[in-house]
């Protein structure tokens, strides 16, 4: 804050008082208005910055995503490669690490499908809260 034209009561005299109270009140709230306002900007400018580096960090995920699906899918060429010649056909090796993948994804998906089960929150709240009408009335609802 630097210096203000504004001058105290006290050094203007009972005559002024109430003027430069009110100068000084305009000041200070002028003063805090600023002061809200470079806040405000200095919160904007770190959510921005920390918004940059979240989304530098979310590429850095997706680019290791892609290439682990590399790694995954070059493995198993190596795997069906290797097979083919246990096996003398690339064929019935290709077949296997098909199955493979196969029991893989399916062991994936009923995990999956038993973690969405226990992660039906909303549905719950929702019949609760259509029950809280009779219960303010003074019904009971009797359960199936």
């Amino acid at each position: 804050m630097g210096s203000t034209p504004y001058t105290t009561g006290a050094a203007e005299g009972s005559q002024g008082g109430n003027a430069s109270v009110g100068e000084l009140l305009g000041e200070v709230t002028r003063d805090l208005s600023t002061l809200m306002r470079q806040e405000v900007a200095l919160a904007k400018a770190e959510a921005t910055e920390s918004a940059k580096q979240a989304g530098k960090g979310a590429g850095m995920f997706a680019g290791a995503g892609v290439a682990g699906h590399f790694v995954l899918l070059f493995l198993s060429i190596a795997l069906w490669w290797g097979l083919g010649d246990l096996f003398d056909s690339l064929t019935w090796s290709a077949v296997v690490v098909a199955v493979l993948w196969g029991i893989v994804a399916a062991v994936l998906a009923l995990r999956g499908k038993k973690e969405m089960a226990q992660a039906k929150g909303l549905p719950r709240t929702q019949e609760t809260a259509q029950k809280i009408p009779n219960a303010l009335k003074g019904h009971e609802e009797k359960n199936a």
